[in-house]
C-alpha cells in the first residue's frame, strides 16, 4: 500500500469554512501522540524512514495504539511512500519491546486532527503542538503506477480549498518539531 500525502500550512478556520461549502463529510476529531524511534542499526533521518507508535483517542474514549513503518519518500513532489501499519494491544508494551531491541524514542509529536472526506480523499486539519496549523490531503493507492494521478488529485483538492500546492512541505511534523 502507498500513501499519497500533500501538506501545506493553513488557517484552519478558513479551510473548515471552505470544506463546508464544498460539501465535505466531517468525520471525527482525534488527539494523537506519535512517538518516533531511532533504529540501532541505521539512521532513519539519513534513510528518510520512520518508525512510530501512535496513541489515538477521540471523544473521551481510551487510547488505541498502532505501530507504523514509513519507507523513504518515493518522489520529489509529495510525501508519497510505502507504509505498513497495524494495531497493537498496548502501546506501552510495544514501546518496551522496541527499547529492549535497542530502538530509542527520539521525540513525541502531539496533535489534534479534524478529518473530512472529500471525493475519495481524506482532508485533515492539524493543530500540532509547538509546530503550527496544517492541512493534509491524502489517499492510498495499491500500485506505485497510480501515485502521480493520486498526487494530482490531491493538488486539485488543495486548489479548491484555496490553498497553493506550491506551499507544500515535505518535512514531517517530527522534523518540524526538531527544527523549532
Amino acid at each position: 500500500m502507498y500513501e499519497v500525502e500533500v501538506k501545506v500550512p493553513a488557517d484552519l478556520e478558513a479551510v473548515r469554512d471552505r470544506l463546508e461549502d464544498l460539501g465535505a463529510t466531517r468525520k471525527r476529531t482525534v488527539v494523537q501522540a506519535d512517538t518516533y524511534y531511532d533504529a540501532p542499526h541505521r539512521s532513519f533521518p539519513e534513510t528518510d524512514e520512520a518508525l512510530r507508535i501512535r496513541r489515538e483517542s477521540s471523544d473521551g474514549a481510551g487510547a488505541e495504539s498502532r505501530i507504523t513503518y514509513k519507507g523513504p519518500l518515493l518522489d520529489d513532489e509529495s510525501k508519497s511512500r510505502e507504509e505498513f501499519e497495524t494495531g497493537v494491544g498496548d502501546g506501552e508494551t510495544m514501546d518496551a519491546v522496541l527499547t529492549s531491541l535497542g530502538f530509542e524514542a527520539a521525540a513525541t509529536v502531539r496533535k489534534e486532527r479534524e478529518r473530512y472526506g472529500l471525493e475519495g480523499y481524506t482532508v485533515t486539519l492539524d493543530a500540532v503542538d509547538d509546530v503550527g496549523e496544517y492541512v493534509e490531503v491524502e489517499t492510498e493507492v495499491a500500485e506505485e503506477v497510480d501515485l502521480e494521478s493520486a498526487r494530482e488529485g490531491a493538488y486539485e483538492i488543495l486548489e479548491r480549498l484555496e490553498l497553493d500546492p506550491d506551499d507544500q512541505l515535505r518535512t514531517s511534523y517530527l522534523g518540524l518539531l526538531l527544527e523549532s
